[in-house]
């Protein structure tokens, strides 16, 4: 079927101003509102359609200047009529101080009209909220994977009505407010006359029903509060703000919906030694004058042991000594990063008399600095 001119919809000239092309949806709108076509709801409907994607094209500069030079061909990613392609034409309703776009858009485009409201529309079974829990653990840990056992406050299901909130042996009734239905509605008042809110029930929250006799011990929400002992597989190489998630172990669902999930958040704790970065590990060792002109093995502190490396003859304050494979793991993968050494020499702040000689006497012997 041919589609027709957008502009022949509107009722304006190809010249037609901004402000023009507004005032016509304006008037198109109001003549297809529901309370004026009651009779008529299929022709309304397709009326509406047709001025609102004339409007959502010939209200945008860029899509109006594809349709004048290629026609339908030009607009073609097509509109969506469940809602997402109207922004256009909710602010020109909302400007011109209609209200209730949505509703309008409900009677015609959506099957929950308020005349069709059953208690089929209750509100579905939830599922339980998500949860957080920060542990601190240490680099070593981190290094390795550790297995811990926590004690998290959730919410689980009440085991004395099994999560239905009533007392045992009770039954729900029909919501007095909303007759069963789960929604109620409000008649609003606009320029363009009245129409139908259709709003989820406050008093039983869509479900259509409600609990007269609540459960004497989680009163009625069919959830209660505990303090759950967990065991948690810590995997190695996790760093601080690493998310581990532990299906099903969040809080219990209303109504008996499936529970959510538990977030373990790692903080690690800082080393007093090591400092990480990514997976590379860096600390520093202080060797002795003499060792580090004359060259000297000494042992080191590792993530994995002590290592006993070698500082060469002449090692000047700062030289950085390399151990591959000795830093963190790489998370869920293979292989690990390097420990990098910061070598420091210790200068002693007092020395006796014999030492001091010796040193003067080195002195002597040793060629000045370079540059000096």
């Amino acid at each position: 079927m041919t589609k027709r001119d957008y502009y022949e919809i509107l009722g304006v000239s190809r010249d037609a101003s901004p402000e023009e092309i507004k005032r016509a949806y304006r008037r198109k709108a109001k003549e297809f509102h529901p309370d004026r076509n009651p009779g008529d709801r299929k022709r309304a409907e397709e009326a509406f359609k047709e001025a609102t994607e004339a409007y959502e094209v010939l209200s945008d500069p860029e899509k109006r200047a594809q349709y004048d030079r290629y026609g339908h061909a030009g607009p073609a990613q097509g509109f969506d009529f469940s809602g997402s392609d109207f922004r256009r034409a909710r602010e020109a309703w909302s400007e011109f101080g209609f209200g209730g776009f949505d509703d309008i858009f409900d009677f015609f485009f959506r099957q929950g009209a308020p005349q069709t409201a059953t208690r089929t529309q209750r509100a579905r079974v939830q599922r339980g909220e998500d949860i957080e829990y920060k542990l601190r653990i240490t680099l070593e840990d981190a290094a390795t994977g550790t297995r811990m056992r926590i004690t998290a406050p959730r919410l689980v299901k009440c085991d004395h009505c099994n999560g239905t909130g009533m007392e045992p042996g009770t039954s729900k009734r029909v919501c007095p407010t909303c007759g069963g239905r789960g929604q109620v509605e409000y008649r609003q008042q606009s320029l363009l006359g009245s129409f139908v809110t259709v709003r989820t029930c406050p008093e039983c929250n869509g479900t259509g029903e409600v609990i007269e006799h609540p459960c004497s011990r989680c009163h009625g929400t069919g959830r209660v509060k505990e303090r759950s002992k967990i065991s948690i597989n810590v995997p190695a190489g996790v760093d601080n703000g690493s998310r581990l998630r532990l299906k099903g172990q969040g809080n219990a669902g209303p109504n008996g919906g499936p529970p959510g999930d538990l977030y373990i958040v790692i903080e690690v704790i800082p080393h007093p030694k090591f400092r990480r970065e990514g997976r590379d590990i860096h600390s520093q060792i202080k060797v002795s004058y003499p060792q580090a002109v004359l060259g000297a093995k000494v042992t080191v502190e590792t993530l994995w042991g002590e290592e006993t490396v070698t500082i060469p003859p002449g090692t000047q304050p700062g030289t950085v000594i390399r151990l591959k494979g000795k830093g963190m793991p790489e998370l869920n993968g293979r292989g690990r990063g390097d420990h990098y050494i910061e070598v420091q020499v210790d200068v002693p702040r007092k020395v006796n008399s014999a030492q001091r000689r010796l040193l003067l006497e080195l002195q002597r012997t040793l060629p000045p600095p370079e540059g000096s």
